[in-house]
């Protein structure tokens, strides 16, 4: 009995002298890697206590496997390591994906200026790691729970009615699969990055966060609104940095019928030359409206991205306000008020009722053939007499 004893422990000690021999030798080799190559130093990282685990939990199956003396004991030690080493194994293969997704993105970086294809990357890859991980845990637990007899013998009749199982399922989580596959159509089409400047639900945000079943946006004003990932499938949003950060904004302003806009387009060069918030892309002053007793004036300007150009647009509608105050006061808006005396009206000149002059279609030539265009075939009456005409 104490010979078996002895050759387990000895099986035991050979065992794991084995892995730590292994993993000392797996150190010394990426620590000179990753002298030249960035991606060891990682891997030495995130992969070392998860490999270290799996040596030393091999390396006591095989000793119980090989010479463990009591038969019922060593059934029972054995599935238990047996899951231990399917747990190891899933907890290295997350961590390799984790090493390659960090990779990946230390060669594209999102802090930099022109940075689309950098953050359509970081986008995919971030939610192909989420993926991958489920993946991977998904696996190992069927793997751990396959172990077991009872639940091998169970597998014929689970796979039998896999059919019926799978309808119930897609029926009772029918809203989350929806967001899955959402989350991968937005990911993969390229409608949606990490870092993106969108309006959405009637607020404007940056994309913080893309996960498989919902978009986190951080808000202007630090707030963050979670949104499920088929709103951006099924309801238009907007994309401020599709293509490129650049944006064109408009102020508006309404003047008296006295305002200069020559004077205003001249003012808004000096104040646009004199700030690094414009691009220099483009700079218009427009009047596009003149009624109801106002004159409405718009002023287009450009800006590297959204935040640059809400201070922008502030700066110019704060000095273009100060210049009128102070240059043009007699072009600030004012409202008209007509004073009449009731008690005796204006006399009125008499009009006669019957119109006179050319309308748009009746008064001369051109109107009537303007009129025939509309009319086609029907019939034009003149006077109670004349034949009809087309």
């Amino acid at each position: 009995m104490w010979d078996g004893w002895v050759d387990f422990g000895i099986a035991a000690v050979v065992g794991i002298g084995v892995a730590i021999v292994v993993a000392v030798i797996a150190t010394i080799v990426l620590a000179v890697v990753a002298r030249r190559r960035r991606w060891a130093g990682v891997l030495s990282r995130q992969s070392r206590a998860p490999f270290r685990l799996l040596l030393l939990v091999v390396a006591l199956w095989v000793a119980v496997r090989v010479a463990f003396p009591d038969e019922t004991w060593r059934g029972i030690l054995g599935q238990i390591l047996t899951i231990l080493i399917i747990a190891a194994s899933a907890w290295l293969l997350a961590s390799l994906v984790v090493v390659a997704t960090d990779v990946a993105l230390g060669r594209y970086r999102i802090d930099v200026p022109d940075n689309r294809v950098a953050r359509r990357i970081r986008t995919q890859t971030l939610v192909v790691r989420r993926l991958a991980i489920a993946i991977i845990v998904i696996i190992g637990i069927g793997a751990v729970l396959l172990t077991f007899d009872s639940v091998r013998a169970i597998g014929a009749s689970v796979l039998a009615s896999a059919g019926i199982a799978s309808i119930v399922a897609g029926l009772a989580a029918q809203s989350v699969l929806a967001n899955v596959f959402a989350g991968l159509q937005i990911v993969f089409s390229d409608a949606l990055r990490v870092d993106d400047v969108v309006v959405a639900d009637g607020e404007w945000g940056r994309v913080g966060e893309i996960t498989l079943s919902y978009v986190v946006l951080d808000l202007w004003d630090d707030r963050r609104l979670v949104l499920p990932c088929t709103y951006f499938t099924t309801t238009p949003f907007e994309n401020w940095t599709r293509k490129g950060s650049e944006l064109l904004g408009a102020v508006e302003m309404d003047l008296d019928w006295n305002v200069s806009p020559a004077l205003m387009r001249a003012h808004l060069r000096q104040v646009l030359e004199r700030t690094d918030l414009w691009d220099g892309r483009t700079s218009v002053l427009q009047v596009t409206d003149a009624v109801a007793g106002y004159v409405r004036v718009r002023i287009l300007v450009t800006a590297k991205d959204a935040p640059t150009l809400f201070d922008l647009r502030c700066l110019v509608r704060e000095a273009m306000v100060a210049w009128v105050q102070e240059s043009m006061p007699q072009a600030l808006p004012v409202q008209r008020v007509l004073m009449t005396d009731a008690a005796a009206p204006a006399p009125r000149t008499p009009t006669d009722p019957t119109p006179t002059g050319d309308g748009l279609f009746t008064g001369s030539a051109e109107a009537e053939r303007r009129a025939s265009t509309f009319t086609n075939a029907i019939p034009i009456l003149r006077d109670d007499n004349a034949e009809p005409s087309t």
